[in-house]
């Protein structure tokens, strides 16, 4: 591998390390809620769609973040 493509393998390897830790720990919040409420989560069309926005927000933040300006 070239020196200078290393720095892509360790983006794309953060990358997929922080969304796995961010993927579990949603998923140990909503664990967490379901158990205090004794109710089993769903997610309804609407709340699909405010979740899907919001990552999508979050994802042009990171897209539009340019230290050099």
């Amino acid at each position: 591998m070239d020196n200078k493509d290393n720095w892509k393998t360790k983006v794309f390897l953060i990358g997929a390390a922080l969304g796995a830790l961010t993927g579990l720990l949603a998923a140990y919040i909503i664990t967490q809620r379901a158990d205090r409420t004794q109710e089993r989560p769903q997610l309804s069309a609407g709340d699909g769609v405010k979740l899907g926005l919001g990552l999508l927000g979050v994802l042009r933040q990171i897209a539009d973040w340019n230290p050099a300006k």
